[in-house]
């Protein structure tokens, strides 16, 4: 029955690893492709149509993401996101200076010890101990911590802008959280949700699921 027992947790357990996990991400999108022009204004021309496929851009970066080990995961950031943006036609400039859009991206995780849901107190163990002296016992209960498992919070945003202008065109975030590790994967699947519905969004908060292999 033991062998049974374990062959049987061992399967579960290959199966599992053969699965999926959900990258569930909350998701806004800001698109407004037309500059503002007062009704009347002299010389106003009609809205510019919203871009459509192909279009070129180039990567811009805040000064904090131009040194050092943030240079290293912005080149990284940026790859995941080019790769993402081909899929709608947006590929990134061979001349750079001419590119009629600049995309910024940043990404931002923050480390909790645990889930907000998580019982602090859960998995505490209460242990005692026989002390044995001068021919007497004595219980001298002990604590156990348990093992935190950590929970991230992730955010990714992407903002672009008319090159000449500077003006913002489109911007979104796709927020999740969760115990996965940091992945290539993972920041793909986020970026993707980010970017679901470019460049005409759907209006409002939405959940956007991807599915992704353990």
């Amino acid at each position: 029955m033991t062998r049974l027992a374990l062959a049987l947790l061992t399967t579960l357990a290959l199966a599992g690893c053969a699965g999926t996990y959900r990258v569930d991400n909350a998701v806004q999108s800001y698109a407004h492709w037309s500059a503002d022009i007062p009704t009347g204004a002299a010389g106003a021309q009609a809205p510019a149509a919203v871009p459509q496929a192909p279009q070129t851009y180039r990567f811009e970066r805040l000064p904090s993401q131009k040194e050092g080990g943030s240079a290293e995961d912005q080149n990284r950031l940026e790859a995941w996101t080019r790769t993402v943006l081909e899929t709608h036609g947006w590929t990134v400039a061979e001349a750079p200076a001419n590119a009629p859009w600049r995309v910024q991206v940043t990404a931002t995780t923050l480390r909790n010890a645990r889930s907000p849901w998580d019982d602090p107190w859960a998995g505490w163990r209460f242990r005692g101990q026989v002390v044995a002296g001068n021919g007497y016992f004595y219980w001298s209960p002990m604590f156990v911590m348990p093992m935190d498992m950590p929970w991230y919070e992730r955010k990714v945003t992407v903002v672009i802008r008319d090159a000449a202008s500077g003006r913002v065109v489109y911007e979104t975030q796709a927020g999740h959280d969760g115990r996965w590790n940091s992945t290539p994967a993972l920041w793909q699947a986020m970026l993707q949700a980010a970017l679901n519905g470019f460049p005409v969004p759907p209006s409002g908060p939405r959940q956007v699921d991807i599915d992704l292999a353990r």
